[in-house]
């Protein structure tokens, strides 16, 4: 919501003003930093509602940021590339970034979705009030972020379990990829769906040996399904 803080870090200063012009008219507050050491030190020092990161900075670059605010916070991140082939690594769960914008962006794009994480990362957007969904041998327990498969916790990033509750919650029913993507990441990712596919290939990672499966229906989407 307008007001939050945001941290932006790049080491482009136009891209760093362009950004922060187009956030600010929409009422965020802006803080930056132009490598990765100044980010993390800053990230010690404040909390900001969501981290907007590149990935090619000076000193630490994007991934290893990434990977350092993940190993101790679930700091909503917003990765910023320059080449279309980094994208799998962005989302992949190495990483758990949140989103990805591809350089260069349009400026209303970024607004768009820096609205859409934090609109999904709200408490009650998290299904604070939530009671646990069950599937087979599978628990969600969407107020608690907390899943167990087959009697046994399982460690989730952020996308996943929303991704896995999503599905849940339409068990047995088929979902494009585009619904999952409107209904997890809160907006449409203009054709690139792979990411759902991504997130997708580590849930069933995290199912195996359970009795429920994550089906693909070719040429439609996927479907949570109980044996």
């Amino acid at each position: 919501m307008p007001g939050e803080l945001i941290l932006l870090v790049d080491d482009e200063a136009n891209i760093l003003e362009l950004a922060r012009l187009y956030l600010e008219r929409e009422g965020y507050r802006i803080a930056t930093a132009t490598d990765g050491p100044s980010a993390l030190a800053w990230l010690e020092a404040e909390q900001p509602a969501l981290m907007v990161l590149d990935l090619m900075l000076p000193g630490l670059d994007g991934y290893e940021v990434c990977r350092r605010v993940r190993a101790r916070s679930d700091l909503p991140i917003l990765m910023l590339t320059a080449r279309d082939e980094d994208i799998d690594k962005i989302v992949g769960l190495e990483l758990g970034a949140d989103d990805y914008l591809t350089k260069p962006f349009n400026p209303r794009e970024l607004v768009a979705r820096v609205k859409a994480i934090l609109r999904r990362s709200a408490p009650a957007a998290r299904g604070a009030d939530a009671n646990p969904l069950h599937v087979a041998d599978v628990t969600i327990d969407p107020a608690r972020r907390e899943v167990t498969v087959a009697g046994r916790p399982a460690a989730l990033r952020a996308k996943e379990f929303d991704l896995l509750t999503a599905l849940a919650e339409h068990r047995g029913l088929v979902l494009t990829r585009e619904q999952l993507l409107s209904q997890v990441w809160g907006f449409d990712f203009y054709g690139q769906t792979r990411t759902v596919d991504v997130h997708v290939g580590h849930l069933r990672k995290v199912l195996a040996g359970s009795r429920v499966s994550i089906e693909t229906v070719t040429g439609v989407g996927y479907k949570l399904v109980a044996h």
